[in-house]
């Protein structure tokens, strides 16, 4: 019984593998985040129970998954760290001159689904969140265009901050680390997650952004890449909602949300970075659902050392 369950689980695990990843359309990723919405927002809870099944260590999936699966949706999963979210959909563009490749030069322009989420299980004011945004931008404007993908990931600070807005803060690819009350209660669970991302990649703090300067480069070793980004929402949107899922509702923004992108690659002699703003993402739908939650896949880039700053 055990040597079958094995070789189902290997057989399953190559034909994963063996099929190359050719890319989505927009609008194929987009109808299946819209197509289960939720009539009630869900408050999903983290334990370290939930890191482990049986015969399997689920965190360790999740971090071998993120790092190999290019797939830009996948069949029903839970995600580990940051259970809660909502979508958003709309527009990258860069407005700006800058010495970076792919599509942080000026004139580059194509759509993005996001994903906005806390870290743990707290969504509501007055708790500690950590606001996540994972990017997924398509090189295209064509919304039926199959084409790959590139993923970013950003968050504000990984301790969790008690800010009352999600469009109050800014997030970055390298974040700060705050030790909150939030962290320590989930001490164990947080290490675990630690430990194995570390195992998985080289530098688990920090998320390069090659897959975005890479956009339709063929000398890639040419290419320069930020070291930084961040996004915050452009000032003067914020409306007062007690959970941020409610708060970046397009619905309830009058149809239209904007995040300014930075960026930077050296920083001053007290560690401030030198951001230059060099573009903005306009969002004009969103979706909080269970496909968003639950079968929305971000590819993480894994670390190179070689990179061209």
């Amino acid at each position: 019984m055990k040597s079958t369950l094995f070789v189902t689980a290997l057989l399953a695990s190559l034909s994963v593998h063996a099929t190359t990843y050719q890319g989505s359309s927009f609008e194929q990723v987009w109808k299946q985040i819209k197509s289960d919405s939720y009539s009630e927002l869900p408050q999903n809870k983290i334990s370290f129970r939930s890191l482990y099944g049986f015969l399997e260590s689920r965190i360790r999936d999740s971090a071998e998954r993120t790092l190999s699966d290019r797939s830009d949706l996948l069949p029903q999963f839970q995600k580990l760290a940051h259970p809660n979210g909502v979508c958003l959909a709309g527009t990258w563009e860069i407005t700006e001159e800058n010495p970076y490749g792919g599509y942080y030069k000026k004139g580059s322009k194509g759509l993005i689904i996001a994903r906005a989420s806390t870290a743990m299980s707290a969504t509501k004011q007055g708790k500690n969140r950590a606001f996540g945004f994972a990017g997924k931008i398509f090189p295209t404007l064509n919304e039926g265009q199959t084409v790959p993908t590139s993923n970013f990931f950003l968050v504000d600070d990984l301790g969790g901050t008690k800010a009352p807005h999600y469009t109050g803060v800014e997030m970055l690819n390298e974040p700060a680390i705050s030790t909150t009350t939030t962290v320590v209660f989930n001490l164990l669970y947080a290490l675990k997650l630690a430990a194995t991302f570390g195992k998985a990649d080289s530098n688990p703090n920090m998320r390069q952004l090659y897959e975005v300067s890479y956009i339709g480069e063929t000398e890639k070793n040419k290419v320069r890449t930020p070291k930084w980004m961040k996004v915050g929402a452009t000032p003067g949107q914020t409306i007062d909602e007690a959970d941020f899922r409610d708060e970046l509702s397009i619905d309830n923004n009058g149809g239209e949300l904007s995040f300014d992108i930075s960026v930077a690659s050296t920083q001053d002699d007290e560690g401030n970075k030198n951001w230059s703003k060099i573009g903005t993402i306009r969002f004009t739908d969103s979706a909080a659902s269970n496909s968003c939650d639950h079968r929305l896949h971000f590819h993480h880039p894994k670390w190179k050392s070689n990179l061209k700053h």
